[in-house]
This record gives structure tokens, C-alpha cells and sequence, in this order.
């Protein structure tokens, strides 16, 4: 039974952060036993904005003395001000910048979402630097920290369209230098962690879904708008982006030296054709396609996620149906797609 009553409908976005952030009953009692304040790094992107504000909400109904701290370059107007409103303290910071990095306070819980993805076919020295140098920089300045690192099941190779995905024990054999700059990133981790001692857990997170992007809103808006569906990949994983937060957050339990990696995506396996079908039928119309499929996937199995913090609260069948409700009302996108289909790893 699932521990939180989820909406028939989310028609507006106060209303999809109002539940992306809802605690679930894990999250305050995981707060109740957490020591120590938590520092979110890179929490100006698409997930950052959630988790604090999980984190915070956990906090209060916890009746915590947790302190959280979120931290970012906050580029974009207004996004500062956006975790202030709610409470949540938080500090810009260029995470490149190794003297803004060791300025920051020592906080004992460390959550690492920085990284770049969009774009890097087109400045992969910046890739590079922001998927290694700066968890260099970040694993030296909070050697005593336990950190949670955001990675991507993109270090896995693409697997067979049957297969059930790669596990934690899996080599790495990432495709396309984005997916090798990620291993790198973990590789950074690893190495700071057995030469400090540093308590640390790989999080490989493959695909968030929030309505306003990931691969459900991706294929949802091209069937919307009668465009085609490219089918080089024809299946995929994703999650629940509040899911992929409260696991985030409770995996600060599970750091260690040397660090462990852990597959996070949802506990189901989609097809291209089972999505594609889904929307199409919803609004009465026909699927066009385009290219061929690569025969292959970048598919994740999370056993080991779900055996340590449990199923995922929110399955397909309901991110399926949320996600053809937001396109249909004319929900914002925000104009990030996964990429899901690119299997040549140039992103």
C-alpha cells in the first residue's frame, strides 16, 4: 500500500512543486535519526529546486534542527529567490571556482547534483571540467563529509531491448565522451574516498520525470503536436522525480569508503510503442516515426535500490496519465529533452 494518497490531477505548477516536495512518511522519519546539516550542490537545476524543498519539508514536520543549505550560480532571475520564499536558505556559488568551493561551510551530509549534459558534443573541454575537475574540487573540500554523488546510468553500456538492465556489479562501458566524463566524475569520487576515508555513494539516476520534462513529456509532446517519434531506442526507464528526491535524501545513510554505486529509476520497463499507443489513443491520432531502431537500450535495474529504500511510490501507469493531462491543459516544458534516443552518446 502506498504510504501517500497521490492526486487524480496536477493542473498547474504551484500545484506539481506543492507535490514533487510532499515528504513522504520515509523522509520525515529518516530526519528524525539524520545528523548533522545538509549541503545541496548544484541545486539550480531540474532536480535541485524539489529536493531542497523536500529536505526542508521533512525537516519541519520532523521537528528537526537539521540546517539545509542550498547552493548554485542561481544565474537565472529570480531562481534564488525562489528557495527563499520557501524558507530554504541558500548561496550562489560558481562550484569552478576552488575558492568560492572552499568558502562554503563544512557541512556533514553533502547531496552533489552539478554536472553538465546538454551541449556537450559542442564544449566538451567544459564537460570535461565540470564533470571531473569539479568533483575534485568538491571531494577534497568535504573529505569529512558523507556525500550522495548524482551520476547516470549512462556509464552502462546500451543493453539488448530484453535485457532487464545493468546492475551495480555491471563494468562500466560508457558510450559517447558525456557518459565517459560521467564515469570520470565518479571516478573522482572514488579516488578522494580511498585516499580520505570519505563516505560517499555513486547515485546513477536514469530518467527523472517532473511533467515539464523527461522521456514521457518528451514522446508526449511530439504525438501532441503530430510530429515524429524518432525509434532509434524503443524502451526505456523512468521515475518519479519526488521518488528520485526521497531516495537521494535517504541514501545519505548508505555512504561508505570505497563507495558503492546505486541504480535509481522506476521499477518498470516502458516501450517506445506501449507509450506512443498510450497518447495516440488518447488523442485520436496516428503515430508517425521516424529512423530505425539501434536494436539496443540504456536500461537500469534497481533491485538494489528498492531492496534498501523500497518501491517507488508512483508507477508508470500514473506518470503516463499525469504527463497526458499536463500536455493536453498546456503545461509549461521547459525545453530540456532526455535525449533518451540518441544511441551514440553525442548529446
Amino acid at each position: 500500500m502506498n504510504e501517500f494518497k497521490f492526486p487524480a490531477t496536477i493542473s498547474s505548477e504551484e500545484e506539481l512543486e506543492e507535490f514533487l516536495s510532499h515528504p513522504y512518511e520515509s523522509d520525515i522519519e529518516f530526519l528524525k535519526s539524520l545528523q548533522g546539516d545538509i549541503l545541496i550542490l548544484g541545486a539550480g537545476g531540474k532536480m535541485g529546486a524539489s529536493l531542497a524543498w523536500r529536505i526542508h519539508r521533512s525537516e519541519q514536520k520532523a521537528c528537526s534542527s537539521c540546517r539545509v543549505l542550498a547552493v548554485s550560480r542561481f544565474s537565472s532571475p529570480g531562481s534564488k529567490d525562489w528557495f527563499e520564499k520557501r524558507g530554504i536558505e541558500a548561496r550562489a556559488c560558481d562550484l569552478l571556482d576552488s575558492n568560492q568551493v572552499r568558502s562554503l561551510p563544512r557541512f556533514e551530509n553533502v547531496i552533489y547534483l552539478a554536472g553538465r549534459k546538454f551541449g556537450s558534443s559542442d564544449r566538451p573541454d567544459l564537460t570535461w571540467v565540470s564533470n571531473t575537475l569539479v568533483p575534485a574540487q568538491v571531494a577534497r573540500t568535504f573529505a569529512a563529509s558523507r556525500i550522495v554523488a548524482f551520476s547516470t546510468g549512462n556509464v552502462y553500456p546500451l543493453l539488448p531491448l530484453q535485457s532487464t538492465g545493468s546492475v551495480e556489479t555491471d563494468a562500466p562501458n560508457p558510450v559517447g565522451e558525456y557518459a565517459q566524463s560521467c564515469l570520470g566524475r565518479e571516478r573522482m569520487f572514488q579516488y578522494y574516498s580511498h585516499e580520505n576515508q570519505t563516505r560517499c555513494l555513486l547515485y546513477r539516476l536514469n530518467y527523472a520525470t517532473d511533467l515539464r520534462y523527461g522521456v514521457l513529456a518528451d514522446i508526449a509532446w511530439k504525438i501532441h503536436q503530430r510530429q515524429p517519434v524518432n525509434r532509434s531506442v524503443e524502451c526505456f526507464n523512468t521515475i518519479w522525480q519526488g521518488d528520485a528526491d526521497s531516495y537521494a535524501m535517504r541514501s545519505l545513510a548508505f555512504c561508505q569508503s570505497p563507495p558503492a554505486p546505486l541504480n535509481v529509476t522506476g521499477s518498470e520497463k516502458i516501450t517506445l510503442q506501449e507509450a506512443t499507443e498510450f497518447f495516440a489513443k488518447r488523442w485520436n491520432c496516428e503515430v508517425q516515426f521516424q529512423g530505425e531502431s539501434c536494436g539496443a537500450a540504456l536500461l537500469s535495474d534497481a533491485s538494489k535500490c528498492f531492496s534498501l529504500l523500497g518501491k517507488p511510490q508512483i508507477h508508470a501507469e500514473q506518470l503516463l496519465e499525469w504527463t497526458a493531462q499536463w500536455v493536453e491543459q498546456g503545461g509549461r516544458n521547459l525545453g530540456k529533452p532526455t535525449k533518451f534516443e540518441v544511441a551514440n552518446g553525442r548529446f
